[in-house]
Parts: structure tokens; sequence; C-alpha cells
């Protein structure tokens, strides 16, 4: 997920261009669509539900909030870093043969992770899942894509759209009540559930549906992939590191290290034949600043659905089966709106949706931030209704940013463009749970200290005891959070404004959209 982020990130998914013949005959398509259904119910479900169990792991595991970090960011960073070299295994080896292998490593990395000892092992099996989800994720679609003829796809991904949003709204609703009902340490059947999940995609996909042919004998960019692995995990740890005890003086080596293997990693992908990305569609402006919009947006909400679970849950004492419902606007909306925003989006262009969604999520984050700063704990009054209208602003982003990245570039780049994009949307996930984590930290220690209190649940070390002090230290820290996000928000509703295009976009050289 999957991280928090990913409910809205796969709404971008990648493409790439198809045969015009399909391998898979006709009384085989609906196992391909059952298959991929289910693997994508792993991440979605997966993501979605950890973050409302995260609590519940800090206690049983007694992980510190720098591993609380780690154990979403470690899956997010190699997702994110692998994820364009997992949809290039597709097309190397065979969409069926790399999507059955990302399943089974997601899976075994599942059962590893239900049976963490400690957080270092949890975190060393969450980035092995990551790798999984880069091979399973793109996958997915793709192989529902190269399955079924053009005439039939957009009714085939439109079931496989609906099945994931509905997985993604009841997951953390369900997760929730099984918290609550059953205590911090069934946060472990999370990732055992994955199993038989997993098990019957991969029987229907070896057993029902035949082996596809590679479509292009293009290499790996496994140096790219481990560059950008080693930048973005040296950028991330020193974000992380800086609220740390003992671990603040490797912030600064850490971010310039990172900082370094970016420039680094840049160089190598310009100087490569095949490269991981072709950093040549960030000369087209309109591209450059969906994905700039992106990234912004991005950060946003993974900051906001990884850290609110934790102050509702740690700070007021809420159930995790009530905390549950907070995902729940989001997919409903996205999954309702997403299909007309498209249609309305052709009409007049993609940028005032865009631009709008935007702001109508940063002043959702913006009323999070005033509810914490003022200490109003309402949750049904306050919390919720502001969540519903973030998943009305990402409803009306999520279709047409998808439009204005692939209607940037020509025809044979919206593969890698809609690649791309889905990648940024991730990274923006990694850094915001790195960074905001820190600015947290900061301004809780501040707030204690005026106070002259110590130690919260959530965002400082664990107390036996939650007083008003140490409550209003945590509400402080989250307002923080969400000001800053909403901030970004307004940033990506600017630079969608001045960069993307204001007019109905014709589909350039052909009468079809692209797919969503």
């Amino acid at each position: 997920m999957r991280s928090p982020s990913e409910v809205g990130a796969e709404a971008v998914p990648l493409v790439r261009p198809l045969p015009a013949d399909t391998f898979c005959p006709q009384s085989r398509r609906r196992f391909v669509l059952i298959a991929a259904i289910l693997a994508s119910a792993l991440g979605f479900i997966d993501g979605s539900i950890l973050a409302i169990a995260t609590p519940a792991i800090r206690v049983d595991l007694g992980a510190s909030f720098a591993e609380t970090q780690w154990i979403s960011n470690a899956y997010a960073l190699t997702l994110s870093a692998l994820i364009l070299v997992g949809g290039a295994a597709g097309d190397r080896f065979g969409l069926r043969h790399a999507f059955v292998a990302g399943i089974a490593l997601f899976i075994a990395a599942s059962l590893a992770c239900a049976v963490a000892p400690n957080p270092p092992m949890l975190i060393a099996f969450r980035a092995i899942q990551g790798i999984g989800a880069a091979i399973m994720v793109p996958g997915s679609l793709a192989i529902i894509a190269k399955a079924y003829p053009k005439k039939e796809r957009g009714r085939a991904i439109g079931i496989w759209a609906a099945a994931s949003a509905l997985t993604t709204a009841l997951g953390p609703v369900l997760g929730g009540v099984v918290l609550s009902a059953f205590g911090d340490g069934i946060w472990r059947v999370i990732f055992a559930v994955n199993l038989p999940l997993g098990l019957v995609s991969i029987y229907l996909l070896l057993a029902k549906v035949p082996a596809d042919a590679p479509t292009e004998k293009r290499s790996l960019d496994l140096g790219g992939a481990a560059l950008a692995t080693l930048a973005f995990g040296a950028l991330a740890y020193g974000l992380t590191s800086m609220s740390t005890e003992g671990e603040g003086q490797m912030s600064g080596p850490s971010i310039a290290a990172g900082a370094v293997l970016l420039i680094v990693f840049i160089v190598f992908e310009r100087r490569q034949r095949e490269p991981m990305i072709d950093l040549s569609l960030f000369r087209v402006g309109a591209f450059a600043g969906a994905n700039v919009a992106t990234f912004f947006l991005y950060f946003a909400l993974s900051a906001n659905l990884f850290y609110l679970p934790m102050l509702l849950i740690a700070g007021w004492e809420l159930s995790a089966a009530e905390v549950g419902f907070i995902f729940l606007p989001l997919s409903v909306l996205i999954a309702l709106l997403s299909g007309p925003v498209g249609q309305w989006s052709d009409r007049i262009g993609p940028r005032f949706p865009i631009a709008s969604g935007s702001l109508v999520v940063a002043v959702a984050f913006a009323g999070l931030a005033l509810l914490a700063y003022a200490g109003i704990h309402s949750f049904w009054w306050g919390v919720f209704p502001l969540m519903a209208l973030m998943g009305l602003g990402m409803a009306l982003v999520v279709s047409p940013l998808s439009t204005a990245v692939m209607t940037a570039v020509e025809d044979k780049d919206t593969g890698a463009a809609s690649g791309i994009n889905n990648a940024v949307s991730r990274i923006g996930g990694l850094i915001a749970v790195a960074a905001m984590g820190s600015l947290a930290a900061w301004v809780y220690a501040a707030a204690l200290n005026s106070g002259a209190a110590s130690g919260i649940p959530g965002f400082g070390e664990p107390a036996p005891d939650v007083d008003a002090t140490r409550l209003a230290a945590s509400d402080a820290a989250f307002a923080a959070v969400a000001l800053v996000t909403a901030l970004l928000c307004l940033l990506s509703a600017i630079v969608a404004w001045t960069t993307v295009s204001g007019e109905r976009l014709p589909w350039p050289r052909g009468s079809e959209a692209p797919q969503r």
C-alpha cells in the first residue's frame, strides 16, 4: 500500500503501449481479472489497515517513534525506487511470470512480517515486501489491459477499479473492528491474511491463464534502481534522525549524502541507453508541473493519513474501530466521482479540476490543524466531515491529474510518463513520513517543555497515562503537520494552475483517450 498514500496513488496507474491482440482466450479472461483483483487487495488491505494498527504495533513490539516511521518508510522506499524496474520486468519476462513472482515475494515477506519478533526485523521484512509490491503493483493493471481486447478493456478495468475501491474502503473499517475486539497482538493477522489471497491469485494465474510473450527485450536498469534506493533511503534516514535522540548528529551528513547520490543518479540515468526514468520528459513544462503538483499533494496526503490515526488512537484514546472510518470517504468518493470528473476534465481541460481539488484538500487539512490547535476532540462532527471534504478534493484531482500527465507527452511516452508519476506520488509519501515526523517531534517537545510535562503515546515515548498537558502537546504536534501540508496543497494548486493546460485537451494523434 501499501502505505496510506496509495489509496489515491493507485488511481494514477502504470500504463504502457499495448498490442492490438491479446494473449488470453475469452474463456480465461475472467481468471485474469479475478487474480488481479485479489493481488491488488493484498496491498490495499495491508496498507490501509496498517495505518490503523500502527499504535498497536508500537505497544506490542515496544517500537520507538523512529522505528514506527521506518515500518512505513522501508516499504515505501523499495516500492518507490523499484516500481519502474518492476514494470519493465513484465515487459522483459512476460507479465504473467513477473506478476506471479511479485505476488509470491509479497506474501512470503508478509508471513515474515507476521512473525517478526522485534521492530528491526519487521522493518527489514517490510523492505522486502516493498520489492514484491514493486513487481506486483504495475502487473495487476497491465495484465488486465494485455488480456482484454480494446473494446472490452474499459469495462474490465472499471470492474478492477471498483473492486479495489471497495477493499480500500472496507479494509480499515473491518481491521479497526478486529483490532478493537481482540487487542494489540492481533495486528499480525493483517499480514498473515495475505497468504490465502495470494495463493488463490497465483493458482489462477498458473493454472487458468496462459503465459504471455515478452513484449520487448529491454534491459533492467538495476544500477539506477540501486542508486535511487540509496539516495532516497539516505534522505529519509537523515530527515527521520533529525529528531531522534543519539542520532541527530547523523541527519546532516545523511541528507548531504542523499543529495549527492541523487545527483549521481540523475547523471547515471542521462548516460543510460535504456534508463529507468526518461529525464527528457521533464523538459515538457506541463509534465514537470503535473509531477511537482503530484509530489506536494501526495506528500500532504501521506503525512496526514500516517499521523492522524496515531493522534486519534494514542492521543484522543479513540478505538481503532472508530478511527478506521477516516479512510472511508476518500475511497468511496474517488470511486463514485472519478468517472464523472474525468469526463468533466475532458470537456474543460484538467487545470481547473486539479487546482480546485487541491484547494479543497488544503481547506480540509487547515480545518484539521484548527481542530487540533483548538483542542476540539470531536471525531464524528469534526474530523470525519473534514476527511470527507478531503476525499471530495482528491476525487476532483485524481482522474484529471492522470489525464494531464499522459496528454503532456507523445503517445509513445505515455507508459513512461504514468510510471514516473506513480513513482513521484510514492516518493512524496516516503519523504512526508520522515520529514513531518521530525517536525511533529520538535513541536511536541517544545510544547512539553513549556507545559513541564513528559512523554505521550503517539508522537513521543509511551506513557501509562495521558494528562491535559501531554494531550495538548500531541494536538500541537499534529496541528503543525496539518498546517504545513495545507500550505503544500495550496502550492500544488498554484503549480497546477500555472503549468497545466486550461484548454480542452483533444486526444492527440488518435481518437481514444488514455486509460485511467
